[in-house]
């Protein structure tokens, strides 16, 4: 399995319990809550990754 380097939000408190963690893969970006470590993890490639993050910085979503 791949060895993933986990990271919090910019946005997320450093003692807060509600973080989002990501981690840089080869081909996107994994995104897991902080909470649940060992829990599911969501994959992008890297154009939904990218798609991702111009939604967030903008707030508009296109579905």
């Amino acid at each position: 399995m791949e060895s993933l380097r986990w990271r919090k939000s910019s946005r997320s408190s450093a003692s807060g319990p509600d973080c989002v963690e990501i981690a840089l893969v080869s081909a996107g970006a994994a995104v897991r809550d902080s909470k649940n470590a060992d829990g599911a993890q969501l994959r992008f490639g890297s154009a939904g990754w990218e798609s991702f993050l111009s939604a967030a910085r903008t707030g508009v979503f296109v579905g």
